[in-house]
């Protein structure tokens, strides 16, 4: 395998994101194609290789000064296991758009693991934080 990571909009694959999130992601069922497009045009965006097939991707949405947050983690599943995730996740730490930020967050289920080996660690000040959450968006 020949990984390549880059932050080349114009090499991903918007159809195979879409399909992805579209039918087998729990955050974004449903979600409409020119909704990931839009996404995808206003974050930055990270994605793996091999050779020229995606196998990874996820986007950054950040001011690239004080704030980011991680969005769209995917490693196709059969590409899981390979440690294909760690490349992505150095990539993004490595990416100068969140360089200098003071907050960097990000929502998991299931690889909090992963993210704890680059300084993720549960919400300092949960007290503080609210949201907005309104998970039949999509429907």
């Amino acid at each position: 395998m020949n990984i390549e990571v880059s932050d080349d909009k114009q090499r991903l694959d918007i159809d195979k994101i879409h399909r992805f999130l579209c039918d087998h992601s729990t955050w974004a069922q449903g979600i409409s194609k020119p909704l990931v497009e839009t996404s995808i045009e206003h974050s930055v965006c990270i994605a793996a290789y091999d050779d020229e097939e995606l196998i990874a991707f996820c986007r950054i949405i950040t001011d690239c000064a004080t704030f980011a947050n991680l969005v769209d983690v995917i490693v196709w599943p059969e590409y899981q296991g390979q440690g294909i995730a760690t490349q992505l996740m150095q990539a993004v730490m490595d990416h100068p758009s969140v360089a200098d930020v003071r907050r960097f967050t990000l929502a998991t289920s299931n690889a909090h693991g992963l993210y704890e080996k680059f300084g993720f660690a549960p919400l300092h000040k949960p007290d503080t934080f609210m949201e907005r959450y309104r998970p039949d968006i999509y429907s």
